[in-house]
């Protein structure tokens, strides 16, 4: 198969998006492949580096507001239509898969226009600007929430899952808490709030410490990079310490390997995250972030919750009292967690990127 992949911005589109890539490559070894993405966005860093031939296109996002840099936003994504035009022409794909992303609009809608057969990928249960906008014009339309499944053409559409989640699962985890001199048999919750860290959920953490050192579990609290000195700052500030049975770092790298170990995780309702730890069966506490478009990770957690897979505190109602209240509950009830254990596996989809592929296959043979 001979593939064009578009997917910008944020790793929630890019890391779906090599997944998705992967799962082609140990099907079909010999598939050409072309990653193309936008010039300010992380996956001109990431893609190069995982060896997959790359282009760019400039291209920004529209303003929700009325502005003036919406007309450069016109300009800049009739050029990329027609930048993208010359770059299919070149490679002459089989198919052209939109992972999300402003960049992915102007691909997809250049591959419509010439033929070429589309699909769409959506990760999270309210559907972005760009896919709503391409949804008129693709081929097929891959879905990882059901609740997505109404905002799209109907005819079109397939749940298929998140194909990050089925990289996550194919990791064999060898990891041992003693590396973090922790204890093995006991139950050990990671508090995780992204790479870049979460101030209300840090701050939550940093306020419940105190509570944290005397419980009989353990607390893996991720503060994120840039954080971790301003964590560590307040905590001594307080005269806190932080007992034998906490342990605070600034970024975990191999957390697909950690998980597996995981009692509870206690952090944001991304779509990534969320395929990560259904996939893996991990009971979560979900804190959605209330600063993303049309609050999409409440409705991504309410699907959880109503799954009876994860428990849900709003950044309004966060504090170190509820915090602990709801950690306390779950911790010290094994039954209560492995019924979520349960729920979550019931939701995951470990084959979601073979789907995926799947999907573009039938994407082709119709429009052939």
């Amino acid at each position: 198969m001979r593939l064009i992949v578009s997917a910008g911005g944020t790793g929630g589109h890019i890391y779906p998006a090599l997944a998705t890539i992967d799962a082609l490559k140990k099907q079909e070894p010999d598939s050409a492949i072309l990653y193309v993405g936008g010039q300010r966005g992380l996956e001109k860093n990431i893609v190069p580096q995982k060896g997959i031939p790359f282009k760019a296109l400039e291209i920004q996002g529209f303003k929700r507001k009325l502005s003036w840099d919406n007309l450069k936003t016109m300009y800049l994504f009739l050029k990329a239509v027609k930048d993208a035009k010359k770059i299919i022409k070149e490679f002459k794909p089989d198919v052209v898969v939109g992972m999300g992303g402003y960049v992915s609009g102007a691909v997809v809608y250049a591959a419509q226009a010439m033929g070429i057969p589309t699909v769409i990928h959506e990760q999270n249960s309210v559907v972005g600007l760009t896919n709503k906008f391409l949804s008129r014009y693709v081929d097929k339309i891959g879905i990882a929430f059901e609740a997505a499944r109404s905002q799209f053409p109907q005819a079109k559409v397939k749940f298929v899952g998140n194909p990050r989640a089925q990289e996550v699962v194919r990791v064999r985890s060898h990891f041992n808490w003693n590396e973090y001199g922790l204890k093995n048999n006991k139950p050990t919750l990671l508090i995780f709030g992204g790479s870049q860290g979460a101030l209300k959920i840090n701050q939550a953490t940093i306020e419940a410490m105190p509570a944290f050192n005397q419980r009989n579990y353990q607390v893996v609290f991720v503060t994120g990079q840039k954080r971790y000195e301003g964590v560590i700052a307040q905590l001594n500030q307080r005269h806190t310490l932080v007992g034998e049975n906490v342990v605070i770092k600034p970024y975990i790298s191999n957390m697909p390997e950690i998980m597996p170990k995981v009692s509870i995780i206690l952090g944001r309702a991304g779509a990534t995250s969320i395929a990560e730890i259904t996939a893996l069966g991990v009971p979560s506490i979900l804190v959605p972030s209330p600063y993303v478009t049309a609050d999409h990770q409440t409705k991504n957690a309410q699907s959880l919750v109503k799954a009876g897979a994860a428990e849900m505190i709003t950044e309004d109602n966060l504090n170190s009292e509820s915090l602990l209240k709801v950690v306390d509950n779950l911790m010290n009830e094994d039954a209560h967690r492995l019924e979520m254990e349960h729920a979550a596996k019931q939701i995951g989809v470990v084959d979601a990127a073979d789907q995926l592929v799947a999907l573009m296959r039938t994407a082709i043979s119709e429009k052939h």
